[in-house]
């Protein structure tokens, strides 16, 4: 009987995020009035995965005091949710409610593959922090979009964002924690922090105040100095993953400011240029490009990441495993740079496919803002922060399924870890914060 449950919930779990994968898109074709009810088809589907996903677990859990946990730990999330979905629409009218149900959609999956995975190691410990700290950071950013829509001199804060960029890089480059080969985090008060995930948004918003000031030569060349010394400071950290994010970053902004050609293709000798540096200079770039080139050559030791990974996603195949029928605990790192690995072996192929999709959505969400914002300093945020999401996606997914080399980077929403939770709820605030304000200026516009 738990073998025939768990079976038809694997295929209904499947269904279901097709058909909310669906609306994703669907949502884009629709005009305002009517994309309420895609939305309200898009939470039914997302529950209904939830609920499955946790219903397949108990079933699975043999321990009674463990199952009652995790139905306890179930009813907790779900209530996150409803009120998260709920109090964003009632403070702001305006809200993107595609954007908000991708956010829970996202975070429930990330919440059930690390139950999932906690459940093979006997500890719900890293799940249960994950969300108090998705908890605490949804609280704490909902007054970011408040804060957009009433404090539009933002852009005279270019050295505060700066400054503060430079000094948490520095600290971590001086006195960070190493994690396989690179300084990533900082440790205050017995809390690991990554500050590279808070820098990622001040550089946007001090490439975008910049530029909205001014483009002459000598604001272009101000202005890539600092960034480069972002840049420089995190290849000193050996955090070749977030240099990469910065960079192209602030190629892509330049290119947008200016739209000159010329600055494009001298951004792309000159990443080259580094790539080939940073393999030449680090010995754990060089493991890392020899374990993509040939994980097989070293299954055991600097290839036995990636072949593992590779094993998990053609083991699930289209289908999946099932949940608690695959082995994800396997993988090295599995709950941060690995978790879509995890995905496609127990939820399947399809899944993790309409996952990367849904990440897709919030993708185009992010430029449908820019293009609409008519303020340049608005339009470059949500450029820039839209273009380092989809790099961050692109990155993760790319280094689990072998198509380039690991870079370290997680699965915003979806992956395990603080830093990463809280930067990306900023992010999405901030967005949220824009397509109100724009929404509030069409409706003035409308009435007078």
């Amino acid at each position: 009987m738990t073998n025939l449950i768990a079976e038809i919930s694997k295929y209904l779990m499947i269904f279901l995020m097709v058909l909310y994968t669906y609306a994703n898109f669907r949502y884009f074709t629709l005009e305002e009035g009517r994309r309420h009810k895609v939305c309200g088809r898009q939470n039914r589907c997302m529950f209904l995965i939830h609920f499955l996903a946790y219903l397949t677990m108990a079933f699975r859990t043999e321990n009674e005091m463990l199952r009652l946990m995790l139905w306890a730990f179930y009813g907790a999330q779900a209530a996150f949710f409803l009120c998260y979905i709920f109090l964003y629409r009632l403070i702001y009218r305006n809200v993107s409610r595609l954007l908000v149900n991708n956010t829970c959609m996202l975070l429930s999956v990330g919440l059930i593959m690390l139950t999932r995975i906690g459940l093979a190691r006997g500890s719900l410990d890293n799940v249960l922090r994950q969300f108090v700290i998705v908890v605490a950071s949804a609280a704490a950013t909902w007054l970011i979009p408040y804060v957009m829509e009433r404090f539009w001199q933002l852009y005279r804060l270019q050295w505060l964002y700066a400054g503060a960029g430079i000094l948490l890089l520095g600290a971590v480059c001086l006195a960070g924690n190493t994690s396989f080969g690179a300084q990533l985090s900082l440790t205050v008060g017995g809390i690991s922090i990554q500050p590279s995930e808070f820098v990622k948004i001040t550089f946007v918003f001090f490439v975008a105040s910049m530029f909205y000031q001014s483009l002459e030569f000598k604001t272009i060349l101000l202005t890539t100095g600092v960034a480069a010394l972002h840049v420089l400071i995190l290849a000193a950290s050996r955090d070749l993953g977030g240099a990469f994010l910065f960079f192209v970053t602030y190629a892509a902004m330049l290119f947008i400011a200016t739209g000159r050609w010329s600055y494009l293709a001298a951004g792309t000798a000159l990443g080259g240029t580094a790539a080939i540096g940073g393999y030449l200079l680090f010995d754990h770039v060089r493991r890392r490009v020899e374990a993509w080139r040939n994980p097989w050559a070293d299954i055991e030791d600097t290839g036995y990441q990636v072949t593992q990974s590779l094993f998990a996603i053609g083991t699930g195949g289209w289908f999946g495993m099932g949940l608690c029928q695959g082995l994800p605990q396997k993988i090295p790192v599995v709950e941060k740079d690995f978790i879509f690995a995890a995905i496609s072996e127990e939820m399947g192929g399809i899944f993790a496919l309409c996952l990367l999709l849904i990440c897709l959505g919030c993708f185009l969400q992010f430029m449908l803002i820019a293009t609409r914002m008519r303020a340049v300093f608005y339009k470059l945020i949500a450029f820039g922060l839209g273009l380092e999401y989809i790099i961050q996606v692109f990155l993760t997914v790319g280094g689990v399924t072998k198509f380039i080399p690991s870079t370290g980077v997680t699965l915003p929403f979806v992956s395990y870890g603080g830093s990463s939770i809280f930067s990306t709820f900023i992010l999405f605030g901030v967005i949220q914060g824009l397509y109100i304000l724009k929404l509030n200026d069409e409706e003035e516009m409308e009435e007078g």
